[in-house]
């Protein structure tokens, strides 16, 4: 690599010595100083092939001087450092132009490998994005760890585009944050967030929810309702638990994805989607692909930009941060203001978090609502971690439940996953569907498919089971079971 002119601002003189040590060694020229307004003359007169910056500095914040360099100086890349260490900044950094962000302590060779790229990467236009304000005090995510250092990074280098990415993570570890940030702070951010969570729909109601239904598509559905595509036009959709989604389903949400436009359940006019996707899960997806029970194709096409959220035990150092920023909100909510001592907050690095970051919340607002000391001690905590209980599989969970609280505690579920809204019309009808299906198709396996005798254990007339069996399209296999 020919030997370069690398202008350094920063006014921490030992990191300038260290840079301007690794850069001459390396062949370049290089020109250092703990200022903004020497860097901008430096770059007005034309000088240097680079720029390396960090962001607080004594005259000038260094992410206002990016566009001023861009405008006189197109081509002229710049790295960014700072010691912040948020999202905000990495976001800040990526709109404003800045070719890459490093947060501090930054590793040297890393910086070196920045530097040769941003010095031989062939140039690229690049929009400026608009800028998202100053919302530091609002930050969607918490966390200076390095693992959430280099999701910032990722999530930064996505703001401007439309590709479509593939959560995976720990339930609990912020998965809906992270999709609510890159929406945001993303081109669609004046577009709508429509989240769905596919763990919570029926099976049978997971295409009217997702594509909306016509009137008279099916018995119950006395008008037009909308689906979460046509919800989510010229925004985001977020498909939460993704995992769980039933075979057929992924197959409609794969053509809509390879054809850009869907129909209505009872419609024929196709209607072309402007949508981003973001999925989610806490399953492997993989192993759920070589099990036959999610498409590999759609896995490629959701799975564009992977992004694996840690678990909370793999980043304790953000755990004081975290607890800071919950007792803050239950303050803003009336609770009392609380603090918590060195001891404490050491005890909870060592917790294992099976719950994870909603687990810790949990945690911080009952400390604030349930104890009246307002320095919370570690005797405190051991108590509450001694009281917790181990999660328990779901399916151990609920094995001993009726049909009925079963039920009662899927539709909670799914009256839940609508958040302050209401299914669409026509609810009654789609869940006695979705009861019936299973009921029958179970009935018709246990009598090896005779008709005569599924319709003496269901109580039914048997040109009334034929035609349910029409209408709910079940398979009839004889002599099987």
């Amino acid at each position: 690599m020919p030997a370069s002119t690398i202008l350094v601002a920063d006014d921490d003189r030992a990191i300038r010595t260290v840079l301007n040590q690794a850069l001459v060694r390396l062949g370049h020229d290089v020109r250092t100083t703990g200022n903004a307004s020497t860097l901008w003359r430096w770059v007005a007169d034309g000088q240097g092939d680079l720029v390396i910056t960090d962001v607080v500095m004594p005259d000038e914040n260094g992410l206002d001087l990016i566009p001023r360099i861009k405008k006189i100086r197109p081509d002229l890349r710049v790295i960014v450092m700072s010691a912040q260490n948020t999202l905000m900044t990495a976001v800040k950094a990526a709109e404003r132009g800045a070719f890459e962000y490093l947060p501090k302590p930054f590793d040297l060779k890393e910086l070196i490998n920045v530097v040769d790229r941003a010095l031989t990467a062939p140039l690229a236009v690049v929009a400026p994005q608009p800028s998202t304000g100053d919302t530091d005090d609002q930050l969607p995510l918490i966390g200076r760890s390095p693992a959430m250092q280099e999701i910032y990074r990722v999530l930064a280098r996505l703001m401007g585009t439309d590709l479509t990415v593939m959560i995976t993570g720990e339930s609990g570890t912020g998965k809906e944050l992270v999709a609510r940030a890159l929406h945001d702070y993303g081109k669609r951010r004046n577009g709508p967030f429509v989240a769905i969570n596919m763990a919570a729909i029926p099976r049978e109601l997971i295409e009217s929810e997702l594509f909306g239904h016509e009137k008279g598509a099916f018995t119950g559905a006395t008008a037009r309702s909308t689906g979460r595509f046509e919800q989510a036009q010229n925004g985001t959709l977020f498909l939460d638990e993704i995992g769980d989604m039933p075979l057929e389903a992924q197959t409609r949400l794969l053509r809509v994805l390879q054809e850009g436009e869907y129909t209505t359940v009872g419609g024929r006019m196709p209607i072309k989607t402007d949508v981003r996707i973001i999925a989610a899960t806490h399953r492997d997806l993989r192993t759920l692909i070589r099990q036959g029970q999610f498409r590999e194709d759609l896995f490629y096409r959701l799975n564009v930009v992977p992004i694996r959220l840690p678990p909370l035990r793999e980043r304790t150092e953000d755990i004081p941060d975290l607890i800071r920023h919950f007792l803050a909100q239950a303050v803003a909510q009336g609770l009392p203001a609380k603090t918590m001592d060195p001891a404490a907050m050491e005890r909870l690095k060592w917790y294992r978090w099976p719950g994870n970051v909603r687990e810790l919340e949990n945690l911080v607002r009952r400390l604030a609502a349930l104890y009246s000391q307002q320095v919370i001690g570690v005797d405190v905590i051991e108590t509450e971690i001694a009281d917790a209980l181990p999660a328990m599989p779901v399916v151990e969970e609920h094995r001993s439940d009726g049909l009925s609280v079963a039920v009662e505690r899927h539709l909670k579920d799914y009256f839940a996953a609508h958040k302050d809204g209401l299914p669409s019309a026509g609810l009654y009808e789609r869940v006695l569907r979705e009861v019936e299906r299973p009921l029958i198709a179970l009935s018709l396996s246990v009598t090896r498919g005779n008709q005569i005798k599924a319709a003496e254990l269901l109580g039914l007339n048997r040109n009334t089971l034929r035609k349910k069996i029409r209408e709910l399209d079940i398979q009839v296999i004889r002599g099987l079971k």
